[in-house]
């Protein structure tokens, strides 16, 4: 066995191999004890004053209040950011129905102009009809004086 510098560490070399070298490392421990080097004794609290308490609790309720008005200050925001969007989609909504209403009334009112423009066609077309029959008949009544 070769001691390496410090003592509780033993490199042990094996067998060469083809490959190169191999080394067996062994940790020991410096004292055949471990446990006289840490004690286990209990840890002593620093006792804290009653002003000590106090300060804590009033830094502990200080961030409590800190959390609270910005957890506050974000419910805010979100409903003013509610409030935007549903003033936007109200305004969408209105002017929607502006635009197909005024599209309505002007379909309404092409096709009042369209039936309007039919209706004088028709009265025109009768006119003309009625005024052919007039004469055919003026026709028929003169023939008949005739052969009388």
């Amino acid at each position: 066995l070769a001691t390496h510098p410090f003592e509780y560490i033993k490199v042990k070399e094996l067998n060469k191999r083809a490959s190169g070298h191999a080394f067996e490392v062994i940790l020991s421990p410096s004292t055949p004890d471990p446990k006289g080097e840490f004690p286990l004794s209990p840890l002593r609290k620093k006792e804290t004053s009653l002003d000590e308490i106090k300060k804590k609790l009033e830094a502990a309720n200080e961030r409590r209040k800190s959390h609270e008005a910005e957890v506050l200050k974000n419910l805010a925001e979100k409903r003013e950011h509610e409030k935007e969007v549903i003033q936007k989609a109200i305004e969408e909504n209105c002017n929607f129905s502006k635009k197909a209403e005024e599209k309505l009334n002007q379909k309404m009112e092409a096709n009042k102009e369209n039936r309007t423009a039919r209706m004088a066609a028709l009265n025109e077309k009768f006119k003309e009809k009625d005024k052919k029959f007039e004469e055919v008949r003026k026709n028929k009544e003169s023939m008949k004086e005739r052969e009388h």
